[in-house]
């Protein structure tokens, strides 16, 4: 069995190659469960979490990611909150494979899902990213964007401005066009990709401009949200995957309960944009937006890159 560490899992997952893996995951399906939430008791913290993602395709691989939430380690210098590992195992023998490193797996995967609906859903000739957010999902996104697009501006914010002073140095000091900024404005962005643990918004309708591409990362469960009604019912909405968002997007699921929108208010899931059955973007003025929660079959499309390729 293959052990790959955060290096070598991050070595084995470039962007166009896993925005493909992606694409063909999304196009040919899986077997994907919605993910598994066991509490978990802690010491110093009110309750930690197991978070188990299966997905399989049959007879070719298996896999899940096996992660681990303990809040209470912030209050211990340089152990992090969340840690995490992704097994991937023979479809038809159940023969482990590869541990791969889930945190990386994680980080990559889902800021390439993010630059994958945006091939769909942004401008091609977008500019000007605004960044909201600081931690490694928000500095994956930057890479990938840049990645993709002829990006010629970066902003990042953060509640912390330190710490979107120091993404910013990090992305700089890689060549890439980025600066700190000191507030969440989007004005003048072409695309905003937000990675945050905000529970209120950060987005409100009145202030995009028409022919932005809105990308939310980071409300991930029912009380989180970075966006208000207001510009989910302006938007186009586009999701990940349709269980997921009404399950779990805040932004979805928020806007849905105040009455601003209805289930039927999304156009189009990553399913239908990679398998043509939705144009995505219509026009230079439409503002497109984007919700992701994570799917399963993500990570077993970056596992099955990863480990063949290694």
């Amino acid at each position: 069995m293959r052990l790959m560490d955060k290096a070598e899992t991050e070595a084995s997952l470039p962007w166009p190659a896993l925005r493909d893996a992606l694409r063909g995951i999304f196009r040919q399906g899986c077997e994907a469960p919605l993910r598994h939430r066991h509490p978990l008791p802690q010491k110093e913290a009110a309750e930690g979490s197991l978070l188990l993602m299966p997905a399989w395709q049959a007879h070719r691989y298996t896999g899940v990611k096996i992660v681990h939430v303990n809040p209470a380690n912030a209050r211990q210098p340089g152990l992090q909150a969340v840690h995490s590992v992704y097994l991937l195992s023979d479809g038809e023998s159940g023969r482990p494979l590869a541990i791969l490193d889930g945190g990386t797996l994680t980080d990559r995967r889902t800021a390439a899902a993010s630059v994958l609906a945006a091939t769909f859903l942004a401008r091609p000739d977008s500019r000007r990213l605004l960044l909201l957010g600081s931690g490694k999902v928000a500095h994956a996104l930057a890479e990938a964007y840049a990645e993709r697009f002829p990006l010629e501006e970066i902003r990042v914010w953060s509640r912390r401005a330190d710490s979107a002073a120091r993404l910013a140095g990090f992305l700089a000091a890689a060549g890439l066009p980025a600066r700190a900024t000191d507030n969440a404005d989007p004005t003048g962005a072409d695309i905003v990709s937000a990675a945050t643990l905000s529970a209120t918004p950060l987005l409100r309708g009145a202030e995009v401009a028409p022919g932005t591409h809105v990308d939310l990362v980071g409300a991930f469960r029912p009380d989180m949200r970075e966006s208000d009604a207001a510009l989910v019912a302006r938007a186009s909405l586009f999701v990940d995957t349709r269980p997921g968002a009404l399950a779990e997007a805040g932004d979805v699921v928020q806007a849905i309960s105040e009455g601003a929108i209805t289930p039927a208010h999304i156009a189009a899931d990553l399913f239908q944009l990679c398998r043509g059955e939705h144009p995505g973007r219509r026009s230079a003025e439409e503002i497109t937006l984007f919700k992701s929660v994570g799917w399963a079959g993500e990570d077993l499309a970056a596992a099955v890159l990863a480990y063949e390729g290694a």
